[in-house]
C-alpha cells in the first residue's frame, strides 16, 4: 500500500516526478487593492481568498515531497512579517532574503539562483509571486512535473493560463508547437502587452494564446547564464550585492550601496522576452493574480443575488456586487456591479468595470502626501502592532499590543514624553535604569529624554493606552540603543 504524501497543499498517495526549490517573490504593493492592500501592509498579508493569508497559501502549495524549503524574498520593512506568518503555518527552515529596496522581479529572482547556486548550479527553481490564487492543486502538480522536465532540458518555463474571459489586466502568451520529448510543454512564439479590450477579445476568438502567469521554472544555472546574456547590469550588480550579504537573525540582507546601481527591471523584459529558451505549460489550474476587487468578485461566493460580501455589511436589493467592510457597518442599496470597501480610515466605492482604476486614486493620494495612499492606522511591528486612536494639536493617544516575551527597543525622545496606562497584561517598564512592573489600571509617566523600554513578560498580549505630548510627534523621533530585532 502506498503512503501517503503532502504534496501542493493535498495528500496524494503517489510520489511526484519533480523536485524543485520555491523562491517566493514579496515585493508589490498591490495597489489596485487600495485601502485594504497599502504599501506597509500589502495584499499578500490579508485573507483575501481564504482564511490564510495569500502569502500562507502561496507557501504550503509547495510544503512536502518533491520540494525543498523555500526561498523568500522581501524587502526590508516586511521581514518580520514574513516570518511571522510562515510561522504561524509551520513553515519552518526557510531563507528570507532582503531587498535594501524594490528593484522588481529579475534582480529579486536572480539573487534567489545566484544564492541557491553556491550549493548546485541544476538547482530547479519555481519562482511564483507571493500574492496569487490557485484553485487547483491538482491540475498545478501535473504542470509543474511538464515544466520540471523541460528546466531540466535547459528551458525558461513559463505556465500559460487558460484564458476564461477577454482580460485586459493580464499579458498574454501566444503558444507554438510542442516540445520534443517534452509532453506538456511548447515553445513560445511571442510575448504580449496587456491588450486593449477589443485585441483581447480576438485573441480569446481565435485560441492559441494564455494568459501570462508570471510564474516561471528554470535550474539556476539557466537563469543566470541568460541573465549574463540579456541583463548582464543585473547579474554584475546583484552578484556583488549578494557577495556583500550579511546575515541578520533569521534573514540574510544584501548589500545596499552594491543594489542600489541594480536596473529596475521584471525577468519577463529582462529575459523571457529575449531568450531562445523560452517555453511555456499551458494549464487550466483555476490561476488568478488576484490583482483587481473584481477579481475577488469573480472569485468569491456569491449570495443569490450575485453578491459576494465580507464583513459587518447590509445589502437591500444591491445585485453583482462586491462589498467588504473591515471597519464600520456598511449598507449598500439599489447598486449593481458595485464595489464597496470600507476600512478604519478609507472608504472605496467604483463601478467594477473600473477595478483597474484604482491605482490612479492611490498615485493622487501620494502626490498629495497623504497617508492613507501608503499606510494603515495599524501599524505592526515584530514585537505586535500599533494604532492611533486621536491625533490632535501636540498630542496623540494609541494602543499598543505587545505580544508575549517580546519587548520593544531600549530608546528615548527627544520633542515628546508619554504616559503608559495598562488595560490587560503586564507591563515590564525600563525608565532610566529602574524597572517597574505594571498590572491592569496602572501606569507610569516617560518625562521628555528618558531612556526607556516597554516589554510583555507575561503569557497573554499587553495592551496599553499610550498618550503622547510634546512638540512632534512624528515616528521618526526616536534614539534606539539596543533592540532585538536589529533595527537601526
Amino acid at each position: 500500500m502506498n503512503e501517503l504524501v503532502q504534496v501542493g497543499g493535498e495528500q496524494t498517495s503517489e510520489a511526484p516526478d519533480f523536485h524543485v526549490t520555491p523562491v517566493i517573490l514579496s515585493g508589490g504593493t498591490g495597489s489596485r487593492l487600495w485601502p485594504v492592500s497599502r504599501a506597509s501592509f500589502p495584499k499578500q498579508f490579508w485573507p483575501l481568498v481564504t482564511e490564510r493569508s495569500l502569502i500562507q497559501d502561496t507557501a504550503l502549495r509547495s510544503v512536502g515531497s518533491g520540494f525543498s524549503k523555500p526561498i523568500i524574498v522581501c524587502n526590508e520593512e516586511h521581514r518580520f512579517l514574513v516570518a511571522e506568518q510562515l510561522r504561524d503555518i509551520g513553515v519552518a527552515g526557510g531563507t528570507i532574503l532582503l531587498e535594501p529596496f524594490g528593484r522588481n522581479s529579475a534582480p529579486a529572482i536572480t539573487a534567489a539562483a545566484l544564492l541557491a547556486a553556491e550549493d548546485d548550479p541544476e538547482t530547479v527553481l519555481w519562482m511564483m509571486a507571493a500574492d496569487a490564487a490557485i484553485e487547483d492543486n491538482a491540475a498545478l502538480r501535473a504542470a509543474l512535473s511538464a515544466a520540471y522536465k523541460a528546466a531540466k532540458a535547459g528551458y525558461v518555463v513559463t505556465f500559460g493560463i487558460k484564458p476564461t474571459a477577454p482580460e485586459t489586466g493580464y499579458g498574454y502568451i501566444e503558444v507554438g508547437p510542442e516540445l520534443a520529448k517534452l509532453p506538456g510543454a511548447c515553445r513560445v512564439n511571442r510575448f504580449l502587452e496587456k491588450p486593449e479590450r477589443a485585441g483581447a477579445v480576438a485573441m480569446l476568438e481565435a485560441g492559441g494564446y494564455m494568459w501570462n502567469s508570471g510564474m516561471f521554472v528554470f535550474t539556476a544555472k539557466t537563469l543566470l547564464d541568460e541573465m549574463q546574456i540579456h541583463a548582464p547590469e543585473v547579474l554584475a550588480a546583484v552578484r556583488k550585492s549578494l557577495s556583500g550579504r550579511k546575515e541578520d537573525l533569521d534573514f540574510i540582507r544584501l548589500a545596499k550601496d552594491a543594489f542600489a546601481v541594480c536596473p529596475d527591471i521584471s525577468l519577463d523584459y529582462a529575459v523571457a522576452e529575449r531568450t531562445e529558451r523560452a517555453a511555456v505549460v499551458p494549464c487550466d489550474i483555476g490561476w488568478s493574480d488576484v490583482g483587481s476587487w473584481s477579481a475577488l468578485w469573480e472569485m468569491g461566493h456569491k449570495d443569490a443575488a450575485g453578491n459576494v460580501v465580507h464583513g459587518d455589511a447590509l445589502l437591500e436589493k444591491a445585485t453583482d456586487c462586491y462589498v467588504r467592510s473591515d471597519g464600520m457597518l456598511t449598507a449598500v442599496v439599489g447598486l449593481k456591479d458595485a464595489v464597496i470597501v470600507t476600512t478604519e480610515d478609507a472608504v472605496l466605492a467604483l463601478h467594477r468595470d473600473y477595478a483597474q482604476d484604482v491605482k490612479k486614486v492611490v498615485d493622487r493620494l501620494k502626490a498629495a502626501k497623504r497617508d492613507e495612499g501608503t499606510t494603515h492606522n495599524r501599524c505592526y511591528r515584530p514585537w505586535g502592532f500599533y494604532e492611533s486612536l486621536i491625533f490632535g494639536d501636540r498630542f496623540q493617544v494609541k494602543r499598543i499590543v505587545v505580544q508575549p516575551g517580546n519587548k520593544l527597543s531600549l530608546q528615548k525622545h527627544f520633542h515628546r514624553a508619554e504616559h503608559w496606562i495598562v488595560v490587560a497584561g503586564t507591563a515590564l517598564v525600563h525608565r532610566d535604569g529602574e524597572e517597574t512592573l505594571l498590572r491592569e489600571n496602572e501606569s507610569v509617566y516617560l518625562p521628555l529624554g528618558s531612556v526607556h523600554r516597554l516589554e510583555n513578560p507575561g503569557k497573554i498580549p499587553l495592551v496599553l493606552i499610550e498618550v503622547q505630548v510634546g512638540s512632534y510627534l512624528g515616528e521618526d523621533d526616536i534614539v534606539r540603543f539596543e533592540d532585538t530585532y536589529g533595527r537601526n
